[in-house]
């Protein structure tokens, strides 16, 4: 799968980049041929922040400094080469509010590839971490800046030269991972040694600020543990810490920046914060975010499990996505302690049944039902999702010394979604929520409804999951699975204000290797002090107090938006209330974060050129007209997830395969016509910042769309 487009492209582009003439700099050496073993595997794609100038017509690879006046060359590149930019600069800024990082990219890059009477487009990929979602992206170039908004749904160019620089500003939110106790943050680092700058070895900077808030409410101070860049402390504060790296190089860094550190001693550990709203916020409830951590003691006696998977058979599993689905399930099988129960489902058009009632996890029935999933789990058919969910649902005993669980795996859409989840609400509240299964949902690619499976899983209680990559399926099964079955205290109830709003709108259970986060709005006084109550494995009822405090300079805003668009989001795909959605589109826009109901919009500031050579001077009017102009070049494709693809479903189209719609940059090309082949040879001005969303799920999406608007003025006309 991975000789793809994007990989042949870079192979090509290196290959162009080694006619590149550096003139007799011995230092300088030309990009590394691609070996056998690179070509199989991922090696192309990017594990950095990279910056890629689009070759079509190879005639125009030549470097802008020193021409090598090569001889012409002819043909075009299909599809195009893809070579990697050289980097001048980088630096990260990353703030980290508990299980949650704001992190800003900045660097620079310069055309080094192209001669100087000839242009490109460029395109830049940005891998992000876990959770990754874009906020926004600045670009300049040659006396032009542009810049993301949100704007409702109600929904010219730069030219890039050969020697020419870009400057790229880009910000994204991404999870703080936790885990044995630790924070562990991760941000892609790891630059190829071929964007070095050709020339002499001079030092470069690279730089990561790392500023880490945790709040006043603890009493011990946050220790770095480990790091893979030497980290020099600027500053400590009570709840704070603040690090730096930042170090001149010859050749950039070759490894991931990685950061863990813990802040807590004392297990388990609660804290609230709460912090009242600004002045212009359309909402002005006060905002609260409860923490609750476990620890790390896998000791921790964990609840008896009554456990029903169910997964997607359908024909548009085929290949690699049902394999791995296969492996992690047989894998999250040999986990089972012998006191724990089981049963599998797979269903297509039809359900398929391991057996009719659970059975406990010997080592006989575990080795009985992995030759069963290797004979049964044949992907055909089509998908017929309540079938099975229905049966599941009917298959645990309703003792109330286990948890009973429906894992639930599935790639595609139905229309009946709306009608499983009504059912799915009757018989909760028939059953209450203590009996009721937890249903944890998992999502295979872009086809299936997110939001369905989020509403399935919030209203039982349940962690929803999702991939949208194929080479990240079986790691995130794993993680999903762990994660759920490792509850340790549940039905969990928080006194506090009357006039409370959480997000999500449940309370889920506490499990030892993640911490519970409870983030909301309320009105009214909010309790100084606040008890947390649950069931422990054993029955017997535990009880923490948990300290509650005022922040002012922890950006709760931030941290709980991201939660409440999303649980707003799924609760109106559910009741279709077109209230709501306006609702989320005005916090989207007030906030800057993507949802469901806005697009984002890129604007376009050009400086004005520089004054005439020929010395006349200018009158007011005319200085006037040249100053800085602002406009709005193009509404961007939508960012959002969207409600799943019944089409795609129904036709059992592999998730990430088959026919797409065309991208930003497709469109403007046929709109277009053929001025990128007509202008002298010339590639058509840059058109495109764009993330390679199929490189991997944590890419970034938006800037496919960015520099897809910018497009050359003969393009427009």
């Amino acid at each position: 799968m991975y000789n793809d487009d994007f990989t042949t492209g870079v192979q090509d582009g290196l290959r162009l980049a080694k006619r590149i003439y550096y003139g007799n700099d011995r230092s300088v050496a030309a990009p590394k041929p691609v070996t056998p073993m690179e070509k199989a595997t991922r090696s192309m794609y990017p594990t950095s922040p990279m910056v890629y100038a689009v070759i079509y017509n190879q005639a125009i690879v030549d470097n802008p400094d020193m021409p090598s006046y090569q001889p012409h060359v002819h043909g075009r590149c299909d599809p195009p080469a893809l070579i990697p930019l050289q980097m001048n600069a980088i630096s990260f800024d990353v703030d980290c509010y508990f299980d949650t990082a704001f992190v800003t990219m900045s660097g620079s890059w310069r055309v080094h590839c192209v001669m100087g009477n000839a242009d490109c487009r460029c395109r830049v990929a940005i891998p992000m971490g876990e959770e990754g979602s874009i906020l926004g992206a600045e670009v300049e170039v040659a006396r032009k800046s542009y810049s993301t908004q949100l704007v409702s749904l109600d929904g010219n160019g730069a030219k890039v030269d050969g020697g020419s620089n870009l400057s790229i500003k880009v910000r994204w939110s991404q999870k703080v991972v936790y885990k044995d106790g630790e924070f562990i943050l991760s941000v892609p680092f790891s630059f190829p040694e071929y964007v070095t700058p050709a020339s002499k070895k001079l030092p470069k900077k690279e730089r990561i600020q790392v500023d880490v808030n945790y709040g006043p409410t603890t009493t011990t101070e946050a220790v770095c543990k480990t790091s893979s860049h030497p980290l020099k402390e600027r500053k400590r504060e009570p709840g704070k810490l603040h690090l730096m790296y930042e170090a001149h190089v010859i050749t950039w860094s070759s490894k991931d920046f990685f950061f863990k550190y813990h802040a807590f001693t004392t297990y388990p550990f609660g804290t609230v914060l709460l912090k009242s709203p600004s002045t212009p916020s359309i909402d002005q409830r006060d905002m609260f975010s409860l923490y609750l951590f476990a620890g790390p003691d896998e000791r921790k006696k964990v609840f008896r499990k009554e456990v029903v998977f169910v997964v997607d058979i359908s024909e548009s599993m085929n290949g690699n996505t049902i394999e791995v689905t296969k492996n992690a399930l047989i894998a999250a099988l040999s986990k089972f302690d012998e006191e724990d129960s089981f049963g599998i489902m797979a269903f297509n058009d039809q359900r398929h049944l391991y057996s009719t009632t659970l059975e406990l996890a010997t080592n006989e029935s575990i080795k009985k039902a992995t030759q069963w999933i290797d004979t049964n789990f044949i992907a055909s058919g089509g998908t017929n999702m309540s079938i099975a969910l229905d049966q599941a649902l009917e298959m645990f005993s309703g003792t109330r010394k286990s948890i009973p669980m429906v894992f639930f795996i599935t790639d595609g859409a139905v229309e009946n979604e709306r009608q499983i989840c009504e059912v799915v609400q009757k018989e909760l509240k028939n059953k209450g929520s203590e009996l009721f299964p937890r249903i944890h949902t998992f999502g295979i690619g872009s086809f299936c409804n997110h939001y369905f499976l989020q509403m399935l899983a919030m209203m039982s209680k349940g962690h929803y999951y999702a991939s949208y990559d194929a080479d990240s399926i079986e790691t995130r099964i794993q993680m999903w699975f762990s994660k759920a079955a490792s509850s340790i205290l549940t039905n969990i109830v928080i006194d506090g204000p009357d006039d409370l709003e959480i997000y999500p709108s449940t309370i889920l259970d506490l499990c030892y290797n993640r911490p519970l986060i409870i983030s909301g709005r309320y009105k009214g006084n909010f309790p100084e002090k606040l008890e947390a109550k649950g069931t422990l494995a054993d029955m017997s009822n535990f009880t923490i107090d948990i300290k509650v405090q005022h922040t002012m300079d922890m950006p709760l805003e931030k941290v709980l938006v991201k939660k409440q668009i999303e649980s707003y989001t799924t609760q109106a795909w559910f009741s279709q209330d077109k209230e709501l959605e306006k609702k989320i589109a005005r916090i989207s826009l007030e906030t800057g974060i993507a949802s469901e109901y806005t697009h984002m919009i890129l604007f376009k500031t050009e400086s004005p050129d520089k004054p005439s050579k020929s010395g006349k001077k200018q009158g007011k009017k005319e200085l006037d007209q040249r100053g800085p102009k602002t406009e709005k070049v193009t509404v961007l494709h939508h960012l959002g997830l969207g409600f799943g693809n019944m089409v795609a479903t129904s036709e059992n189209i592999p998730p990430g395969f088959g026919p797409q719609v065309p991208n930003q940059t497709e469109m403007l090309e046929r709109a277009a016509g053929n001025c990128c082949v007509d202008v002298f040879g010339k590639c058509c001005c840059m058109c495109c910042i764009q993330a390679c969303s199929r490189i991997n799920n944590q890419c970034s999406v938006v800037l496919t769309q960015i520099c897809g608007a910018l497009t050359c003025s003969s393009c427009c006309e």
